[in-house]
């Protein structure tokens, strides 16, 4: 009798239960799928692949996620678009439409299922112009011209402004039109370019270059580079290699303003700043001499009210200084008066007058005040002078102290 034995199994997947010997070889429908995946997901050219079919069974869940089926006349597959990747979409995809989505295909384990995993997706009209589009883009952004980091800020008033368009388009109009309106201040110098057809990409770039090249009262301060809406061939310029690396030398800002605000390209993923349409791009590279009178008289009515509050508070420091002041003097009037009044009565103590008031005399001859008995001779005249008045006398005789 033949000996039973089992396939080989994936690693990792362990032994089934005990139980007794199958009569053949066998997997488990879990072990089956996970080998599935493993070989699947093994296959290189699986993880990145382009499919080309028609849109059926598309359904939008409440998540976000996208799920269809891609079919063409021998087959089909279905697919699922999770949130993040559905949201870049810039179509809406509907039942029957012709698309070339990008992805990975795998296994849906819980129902063995074979899916196409979509991050991209194109109208098919769009198709290799889209993937030349694609892939330029993804080789630039690995060597990191879309990063962020080197992104600079627009000059919020710029002194003089650099076009870069066409001289035929209603772009030029729309930029000059709205930038003359919004910010007279600024001056527009024009350079004039084809922004659609060969040779375009190569005008557009040496147009940014001249620009560059410019030095002293000559260079301008901020680039918009753009042009109108149109087919993703008529913006095709825009994508071009060159146009994006002359955006990523460019030593002046650079606001792209391509198409329509549904249009992208590579020069809007290079520039410094990203309008939706030239008329915005005007908006953004200049600001609105409306916003700014309004801001002028918001700043001065506060400057009026801060010097006035300043005013008022110098005044009343003013006003407390003088206060103390006059404190101060009447403080300093006070004590010299009280001194004037003590030294007063101390000169008054000593006065003539108050001795005489206390009922002394002063004895006076023509030679003088009398200070000694040898200085007057009998019969003499005398004045004596007393608290109210003047005795007229003479000597009699005088005897000195023993």
């Amino acid at each position: 009798m033949a000996t039973q034995r089992r396939l080989d199994l994936p690693t990792g997947v362990s032994e089934p239960a005990e139980g007794p010997p199958p009569s053949v070889p066998y997997l488990s429908v879990t072990e089956l799928n996970l080998h599935l995946k493993a070989r699947l997901e093994s296959d290189e050219r699986l993880a990145d692949v382009w499919v080309k079919g028609e849109v059926s069974n598309f359904k939008r869940a409440e998540s976000g996620h996208l799920y269809f089926t891609l079919k063409d006349a021998g087959g089909q597959i279905p697919c699922a678009m999770w949130r993040r990747a559905a949201a870049g979409l810039r179509f809406d995809p509907q039942e029957g439409t012709q698309v070339l989505a990008r992805g990975s295909v795998n296994l849906y384990e819980a129902q063995g299922k074979v899916q196409l995993y979509v991050t991209e997706m194109q109208p098919v009209g769009m198709g290799a112009l889209y993937l030349a589009f694609v892939q330029r883009k993804q080789k630039l952004e690995r060597e990191g011209l879309f990063d962020p980091s080197r992104k600079r800020p627009i000059p919020r008033h710029p002194r003089a402004i650099g076009v870069v368009t066409s001289l035929s388009g209603a772009a030029v109009r729309d930029v000059v039109r709205i930038a003359t309106r919004r910010y007279p201040l600024a001056a527009l110098v024009v350079r004039g370019v084809r922004v659609q057809g060969e040779g375009a990409a190569q005008e557009i770039a040496e147009a940014i270059a001249q620009f560059n090249a410019q030095t002293g009262s000559a260079r301008v301060d901020v680039l918009v580079v753009g042009r109108g809406g149109g087919s993703l061939e008529d913006l095709w310029a825009f994508n071009e290699e060159v146009v994006a690396r002359a955006i990523a030398a460019s030593r002046i800002p650079v606001v792209s303003a391509v198409g329509h605000e549904t249009d992208f390209t590579i020069a809007d993923f290079v520039a410094d700043l990203r309008a939706p349409t030239p008329s915005a791009a005007a908006e953004l590279a200049v600001p609105d001499r409306e916003d700014l009178l309004r801001t002028l008289d918001r700043e001065a009515a506060l400057l009026a009210r801060r010097a006035a509050d300043a005013l008022r508070e110098r005044a009343q420091r003013l006003d407390d200084t003088h206060e103390r002041l006059l404190r101060g003097a009447q403080a300093v009037l006070e004590r010299a008066n009280m001194a004037l009044v003590r030294e007063a009565k101390a000169l008054d103590s000593l006065s003539p007058l108050a001795t005489l008031a206390r009922g002394y005399a002063i004895a006076r001859t023509e030679q003088g005040v009398v200070r000694s008995v040898r200085s007057v001779t009998a019969g003499e005249a005398m004045d004596v002078i007393v608290a109210d008045g003047t005795i007229q006398t003479k000597v009699k005789r005088t005897e000195a102290n023993p």
